[in-house]
């Protein structure tokens, strides 16, 4: 080729094989070559065999898939944009007009408005189950029923559901049941064996993971997994993967790699820290109530404790109080705009604490009885160290001191 542009293109220099290091290599591709075509017409995607686009996969997405498989205790991986996204592929995956998805009170609120909304909007119905009462899910459980979602802990206010009940009402009515496991991240307990002495094993069928917050880190990539263990429940879920056109950026699958190794030592200073600043919390008169699995006083300690090997599983980095109800809504605001560690966003997982007031009249049916009246702050605990973030909470609480009597 005696033309520099084409030689440029066409260069015949291939780097030898066997190049090892400690981060798998970066492939970003929408075109891949095929060396003939017969082997374009026998290469197969569906099960990691070969490569035929990009948007089906790459050796960087192959990767990742296959850790957070192992991460999770599953057998298949897809990624997704976002946990959200993943939410959204389950829902359009495997329900149709007519049918039902049934969802915790205390779900993401995000879920919640997809079912709201464009699953409403294309004939699926759905229902709200008290995520502490298995038996309001047992009698919302219906013919028309397709889905159930689970959640633990619960989003915000992190109620800690009986899951091996919950699981068991599934699996004797035949529903799929899809967890979001984000919380747990695969390392407080396996979605897949959440109860190892029983054979098989009490599983989930699905467990959906925004890998935005624990596997990133950082607080700056956006993408969600779908992991599960059945072969042909895969497959649906991978061919309506497909047709959406979902895919990741391999810069982004390559910032989860290189986080992953890092997961359960960051998990763990995340879950040391937080029950630390949740016991700091508890002595603090301002607060009606502290809500944090660890703590004996949460709605549903004792099964976080059972599921989570007796504590030593974990209990994340999230934390949320309730203010005495002589705090007004104007002072709790006040108190997070006075914070200077903690910042005000949403999302956690990453190094930096933040802090979100919610309005919980506006995201559920009924103030939960186990809920102290009051408003609501959740705490995202980063890597900080745990006296600065208690110094913080106290300057900002000082800053807002009245002639409140406390009880």
């Amino acid at each position: 080729m005696a033309d520099k542009s084409t030689a440029l293109i066409h260069h015949a220099y291939q780097p030898p094989a066997g190049f090892a290091a400690p981060q798998p290599g970066v492939f970003k591709a929408s075109t891949v070559f095929f060396p003939n075509v017969a082997a374009m017409r026998s290469f197969e995607w569906k099960d990691k065999s070969a490569y035929t686009y990009g948007l089906h996969g790459t050796p960087t997405t192959y990767i990742l898939e296959e850790r957070l498989s192992a991460l999770e205790g599953g057998k298949q991986c897809l990624l997704v944009p976002s946990g959200l996204a993943a939410i959204a592929t389950v829902s359009q995956a495997l329900l149709k007009s007519g049918d039902e998805v049934l969802m915790p009170h205390n779900v993401y609120g995000p879920g919640k408005a997809l079912v709201e909304g464009e699953l409403m909007h294309w004939g699926i119905g759905h229902q709200f189950y008290d995520p502490m009462q298995p038996q309001d899910l047992a009698a919302k459980i219906n013919p028309k029923t397709r889905l159930i979602w689970l959640e633990a802990a619960g989003s915000v206010t992190l109620e800690f559901p009986d899951l091996c009940e919950q699981v068991r009402l599934c699996r004797a009515a035949g529903v799929l049941c899809a967890l979001d496991n984000t919380w747990g991240a695969g390392v407080a307990f396996s979605p897949f064996d959440l109860q190892p002495d029983i054979s098989p094993p009490l599983a989930v069928d699905i467990s959906i993971h925004a890998l935005t917050k624990y596997p990133s880190g950082g607080g700056d990539v956006l993408m969600g997994s779908i992991v599960t263990v059945d072969d042909h429940l895969h497959r649906q879920l991978k061919l309506c993967h497909m047709r959406l056109g979902l895919g990741v950026g391999a810069n982004d699958a390559e910032a989860i790699l290189r986080s992953l190794p890092s997961l359960m030592l960051r998990y763990r200073s995340h879950d040391e820290t937080t029950r630390l600043l949740a016991q700091w919390c508890l002595s603090r008169p301002e607060f009606a109530q502290v809500l944090h699995p660890a703590l004996p006083e949460s709605p549903g300690h004792a099964h976080w404790r059972c599921l989570c090997q007796n504590g030593l599983g974990g209990a994340a980095g999230l934390l949320s109080i309730i203010f005495q109800p002589s705090y007004t809504v104007a002072q709790v605001d006040a108190f997070c705009d006075a914070l200077q560690v903690f910042k005000i966003g949403y999302s956690w997982g990453g190094p930096i604490s933040l802090a979100m007031p919610y309005d919980l009249l506006t995201m559920r049916p009924c103030w939960p009885l186990y809920l102290k009246p009051g408003t609501l702050v959740r705490f995202a605990v980063g890597l900080e160290a745990v006296t600065d973030l208690q110094a913080d909470l106290a300057q900002a609480l000082g800053a807002i001191q009245s002639d409140v009597a406390f009880a």
